[in-house]
């Protein structure tokens, strides 16, 4: 319950602008692309937060750090609401990231910490199921407020959520029992750590399929909702808001695939997942209302599948530096978000939503490749994977 509480203060704040860029394109006298980076600064701002999240937490433990994190999130999403101009805007929402950045470097060490291992895959989709769900609130409450009374005040009541959901993750935390402090020999060689685990093949394919794939999801929900609000559909923003909806097959998804990794592997479960991802890009080509959702609720299926395998996995298979090592994970992940998602303005600007489309797929199909060349480097089935912990432990 305290890290549903976390998701929801972290990433209805990420993402509570994302439902209505083109009100605030509109609000701001900007144009889409430009619009997109309220999106991608804060990702990019979070993306470079996590590496010193996570040697903070090394220091004060994992909880303190996650806590810390989320009251100062709160506070620069304050900011943002309150601030007059674009430009002032993009610099509080890199801070804003920055800040958030504590959550999920920490939350997937944090459970790998306290959760037994023969269940840490289905802990960690339960975990991605409820950021999904906090996506999806920070996107569903935005778009109706900002109809009604402008985007600030739909922007700023998601802050308040979060401010409450904060409060609750805090009072909800069980003490931590499995963190241990790092010695001093270990906390100076944060560089070693670093580079010994980007150069681990195993993981560094991990951390591509969150850039690859995360950057091709975020640039399909970036710029939707300016495909839906223009002919021939001509949606309103409330009803392009009801899109996010589709993130509640995402909170399904993550779950499931977690439990399925148990059954079948890792890489199996991955690849099905990338796989149904692409089918959802494709089926957006079709200039069908029923098909474009149809389109979006199966990449939404494919891509939080996906992303719970990859996270979870990365915290399995790290030696040693496992904080570091999800924390690069969600580097690579929203550096995905920011660059790709970033990118992906010019691509549907100059060239149309079926070139956006076919760019996610290819992005995809990039991983899944990727992913299944790389087989042979140590992505093996759950079970072997506990056994070779078990050994290391002993």
């Amino acid at each position: 319950m305290a890290l549903a509480c976390a998701g929801v203060a972290t990433f209805g704040q990420l993402y509570s602008p994302q439902g209505i860029l083109p009100e605030i394109a509109t609000a701001l006298h900007v144009s889409p692309d430009r619009s997109a980076l309220l999106v991608s600064a804060a990702t990019i701002g979070l993306a470079i937060g996590v590496l010193p999240w996570s040697w903070f937490a090394d220091r004060v433990g994992r909880l303190q750090a996650m806590r810390f994190s989320l009251i100062a999130a709160t506070v620069f999403g304050i900011a943002v609401v309150l601030c007059p101009t674009f430009t002032g805007i993009l610099i509080l929402r890199v801070l804003e990231g920055i800040a958030l950045g504590g959550l999920p470097a920490l939350a997937l060490t944090y459970l790998q910490e306290e959760i037994h291992p023969a269940h840490t895959a289905a802990a960690a989709g339960t975990y991605v199921a409820g950021t999904s769900v906090g996506g999806l609130i920070g996107r569903i409450i935005a778009a109706p407020v900002t109809a009604w009374l402008g985007w600030r005040w739909g922007v700023g009541l998601v802050v308040v959520l979060a401010a409450l959901a904060s409060t609750g993750f805090i009072l909800l935390t069980p003490k931590a029992r499995g963190f241990q402090r790092a010695a001093a020999s270990e906390r100076g060689s944060l560089a070693r750590i670093i580079w010994t685990n980007l150069r681990t093949p195993a993981l560094l394919v991990l951390f591509g399929q969150g850039f690859l794939l995360m950057g091709g999801f975020v640039t399909i929900y970036n710029y939707l909702a300016f495909r839906l609000q223009d002919a021939p559909f001509n949606l309103s923003t409330t009803a392009t808001s009801l899109l996010f909806l589709a993130y509640l097959a995402g909170t399904w998804s993550s779950r499931q695939a977690g439990r399925a990794a148990g059954t079948h592997g890792r890489l199996r479960v991955l690849l099905v997942a990338i796989a149904v991802m692409i089918l959802g890009s494709l089926l957006t080509l079709i200039p069908s209302i029923p098909f474009v959702l149809a389109g979006l609720v199966t990449l939404t299926i494919g891509f939080f599948g996906a992303h719970s395998i990859a996270s979870g996995w990365t915290a399995a298979r790290a030696t040693i530096g496992r904080a570091q090592a999800t924390s690069l994970y969600n580097l690579f992940y929203y550096l995905g978000s920011s660059i790709v998602g970033w990118l992906g303005g010019y691509v549907f600007t100059g060239l149309g939503w079926d070139a956006t489309a076919l760019t996610v797929a290819g992005l995809a199909v990039v991983a899944a490749v990727w992913a299944a060349v790389a087989a042979g480097t140590g992505t093996r089935a759950p079970r072997r994977d506990a056994v070779r912990q078990r050994a290391v432990r002993q």
